[in-house]
């Protein structure tokens, strides 16, 4: 509450206080009072009888405002608030409930200011949001999540700011430049967020045709074979990127899925050796490299890649996935013991769902 700075405010005064102002102060104190024991309306009613009889009283007004706010009753702290701060601008808390206040109740136009000076980055960043800031958005809602990084409000409109500048950036791309193969890439995207992987294909065919070396386009197109079991396509999607990009881990460890999927299983190993050397610890490729090795013949490189990967991921589907398959190893090594200890892990995540 606020009612601290009214009492030092009028200690302060070099005059005494009058006599409507030391009955303001009882009405203060008996709000204090009927607040600290959940009595809201009472609160109300002692606060509301300060103002009016000390109307220059601006934390008054500022106390009211806040039961207000305690009671989710926005429209009622607003004017409040706004008088308080128009006596006191500076009046501790009172800008920050104030634009609050605003953006809760849909004015979010009249929220930035208040927000502002209150220096609040996540209710600023919503407001921007909501008025069209995408990028002023994005940067305070950023700010506020480096103090809550798991806030989930904050995640939330972060991600719908981001979406929607990329979605303004795609929709200026296509339109300034409808021929090019960005655009045509653009809406290979749109149409495969859409799931409509035939409408996708064919987007992605027309910008690689217009330019064959189309950073990250043969990288999509094989993810849309790979995605509808189309793997010789994907094996070649993903070869030709990894041929432009041969330093991306991601297209080497696509390859090399792709091709353990079409039977390769010694290409697929060294495709996938090449994938964890670019960028090591990475769980699906250690995964994947895994299974080469068992199905190419070396249990102990499998065995060693997949016990590393268990050192990452501890209770994942993938460590899930990863106990059954070093189960398998072992019952084909005759070690009885070793299998079950890891079928047993295997059912200790299936049964949290893990699986």
């Amino acid at each position: 509450m606020i009612h601290i700075f009214l009492l030092l405010a009028l200690s302060g005064q070099n005059t005494s206080p009058t006599a409507n102002q030391q009955e303001a102060i009882q009405h203060v104190q008996a709000g204090i009072a009927a607040e600290q024991q959940g009595q809201h309306d009472a609160a109300i009613a002692e606060f509301r009888q300060a103002t009016q009889l000390s109307p220059d009283m601006a934390p008054a007004y500022a106390d009211l405002g806040t039961v207000y706010m305690v009671k989710k009753q926005y429209a009622d702290a607003i004017p409040p608030l706004k008088q308080a701060i128009h006596l006191d601008p500076d009046i501790a808390g009172a800008q920050e409930m104030l634009g609050d206040a605003l953006l809760l109740q849909g004015y979010a136009v009249e929220s930035i200011p208040h927000l502002q000076a209150a220096g609040v980055k996540s209710g600023l960043g919503v407001a921007q949001l909501e008025t069209g800031d995408l990028e002023g958005s994005i940067a305070n809602l950023q700010a506020a999540l480096q103090k809550e990084p798991n806030n989930p409000d904050l995640l939330f409109y972060l991600a719908k700011a981001a979406g929607l500048l990329s979605k303004q950036a795609g929709d200026q791309l296509i339109l300034a430049h409808p021929d090019s193969a960005r655009a045509h890439e653009a809406l290979a995207e749109n149409y495969w967020a859409l799931q409509r992987a035939t409408e996708a294909e064919k987007e992605y065919q027309v910008a690689l045709h217009l330019r064959p070396d189309l950073p990250g386009a043969h990288l999509a197109l094989g993810e849309i074979y790979a995605n509808t079991q189309q793997w010789p396509e994907a094996a070649q999607e993903f070869q030709a990127e990894t041929k432009l990009r041969p330093g991306n881990a991601e297209a080497a460890y696509r390859l090399g899925n792709a091709l353990l999927e079409n039977g390769k299983t010694h290409e697929a190993r060294v495709e996938l050796q090449r994938a964890d050397a670019l960028q090591p610890d990475m769980p699906e490729t250690l995964y994947a490299l895994g299974k080469a090795e068992s199905l190419d013949g070396d249990p102990l490189a499998a065995e060693k890649s997949w016990h590393h990967l268990l050192e990452i991921e501890k209770d994942t589907e993938l460590a899930a996935k990863t106990h059954f398959a070093l189960a398998g190893v072992y019952r084909k090594q005759g070690r009885p013991a070793d299998a079950a200890r890891e079928m047993q892990q295997f059912q200790k995540l299936k049964g949290t769902g893990k699986s």
